[in-house]
């Protein structure tokens, strides 16, 4: 299983438009090589490098498996987004305070749909796929401040 971006290479600079900095909008998402009997997938974000400890910056889940991305900016049909660091239900950006940060978009294929409720955290969302990730993949952006 993949996840790419056309707006950024792994281990490279995630652009300004999808950071605070920017217009604050997700990046565009591909998914492939999705695997057989997958009934869902889950999109994390979430950058280790926070000063107060792992932020989560996005949570996607209930994503239909033959999704092939998520546009510039939206999130596909059917799926649901959950709470965040910020405490909204929304992408947000990179905006580190300092140095540079580490953004990991995560993509678990689930054998599942999870029945969560929108003010879902990211423990929800971990503890509701134990026992049922069929495969993972991830793609790291950095981003620094100006």
């Amino acid at each position: 299983m993949q996840i790419q971006s056309k707006a950024f290479e792994n281990g490279e600079r995630i652009p300004p438009s999808y950071t605070c900095d920017g217009e604050n909008v997700n990046p565009p998402l591909s998914f492939s090589d999705i695997p057989k009997g997958v009934r869902s997938l889950v999109l994390v974000v979430e950058d280790p490098d926070a000063p107060a400890g792992l932020w989560v910056h996005w949570l996607v889940w209930n994503i239909p498996p033959h999704i092939e991305g998520v546009r510039e900016g939206g999130i596909p049909t059917g799926a649901r987004e959950g709470a965040t660091s910020f405490g909204a239900t929304r992408y947000g950006g990179p905006c580190p305070s300092e140095g540079e940060h580490r953004y990991f978009f995560k993509l678990y294929a689930l054998d599942l749909e999870l029945e969560l409720s929108e003010k879902a955290g990211v423990v929800e969302i971990e503890e509701a796929m134990v026992g049922h990730v069929l495969d993972k993949a991830e793609i790291v952006g950095l981003y620094s401040r100006i």
